[in-house]
């Protein structure tokens, strides 16, 4: 098969598209055609081997986390899925960027129906981070308030939907060009960081989301209601600053979760949830789709297209 191959760690372009074998099947995986595959803002550091030990990976390394494709054959304890179900999912390990994968039973889950492989490509590791951080960890419920801080990136652009699903009222931070978007996603309040700082409009809220880290998190302590809980994808939550504002927190690191990702298929097939990919690149372009990965300013999700969507 045809797949995208890091045999070294480093920059994008240590990536090679060449003739790789077909992966194994366990008892307990799917081998799945890959229709598409998304591109997410850790894959440059899984590349670079910044992330090899978090993420469990090692050489010769075929990314891509986020799996949408045909079942071509079952491992013989599957019992969820059959050859030629429309699957997507969220593998472990990767190795989504060539023309076959694998996912393990736990790690997949039918396709939305209303979704193409393409768009349900840009779906599963963002949407089950937000999933993981408001609705697992943060418990988030009705008239609750949670600020998104990045709510049009991937993650965030997830979390604003998955939180109006969820009845909470939505305060959500981006850049000028994507105000609209976060209307169009749901947000209750827009902030344009570039020109409001986020504090000066939210305060006393329940749940703060922050895919931005820095500065920004260090400042979103203070808008917290007392008891209430600072999720992050970005780094560690400071002790210190919790204690002081008595409030909780939380780093998220997003795992596998077919049940989960079922949940999430309901509300794309409901109009709840809608996936965004701001561009479609070839396979054969991954290093381009890295380096822009890279920039952690991307409208919604970048998408690798390895093969034709078949007939719906």
């Amino acid at each position: 098969m045809k797949a995208i191959v890091a045999h070294e760690y480093g920059e994008p372009e240590v990536l090679k598209y060449e003739d790789a074998p077909r992966p194994e099947l366990k008892e307990n995986e799917l081998l799945v055609r890959v229709i598409a595959c998304g591109v997410n803002p850790a894959d440059p550091l899984v590349i670079s081997g910044r992330l090899a030990k978090e993420f469990g990976t090692h050489l010769p390394l075929i990314p891509g986390y986020d799996v949408a494709g045909v079942v071509e054959k079952t491992g013989a304890k599957i019992t969820k899925f059959k050859k030629g179900d429309a699957v997507y999912g969220y593998a472990l390990f990767g190795g989504g960027w060539a023309e076959y994968a694998v996912l393990a039973e736990n790690e997949a889950a039918l396709k939305p129906k209303t979704a193409t492989f393409t768009n349900a490509a840009a779906v599963p590791l963002a949407a089950l981070t937000a999933w993981q951080a408001l609705i697992e960890t943060a418990k988030l419920s009705a008239g609750q308030t949670v600020l998104i801080q990045g709510g049009s990136g991937g993650v965030g652009s997830f979390a604003v939907q998955i939180a109006k699903a969820r009845g909470a009222r939505v305060i959500a931070t981006a850049s000028t060009a994507n105000q609209d978007l976060l209307k169009q996603l749901g947000a209750d309040v827009t902030i344009d960081y570039t020109k409001t700082k986020f504090e000066e409009v939210a305060k006393d809220v329940d749940v703060v989301l922050d895919t931005v880290g820095r500065d920004t998190l260090v400042r979103s302590y203070a808008i917290v209601k007392k008891g209430g809980i600072v999720t992050t994808i970005t780094s560690r939550p400071d002790q210190a600053q919790l204690d002081k504002y008595g409030i909780r927190g939380t780093s998220i690191w997003s795992r596998p979760e077919g049940n989960q990702l079922a949940e999430i298929t309901k509300l794309i097939e409901a109009g709840k949830i809608t996936p965004i990919v701001s561009q479609v690149l070839p396979l054969t372009d991954a290093v381009k789709a890295v380096q822009q990965a890279e920039t952690h300013h991307a409208r919604g999700k970048l998408v690798l297209k390895i093969a034709e969507e078949p007939p719906r």
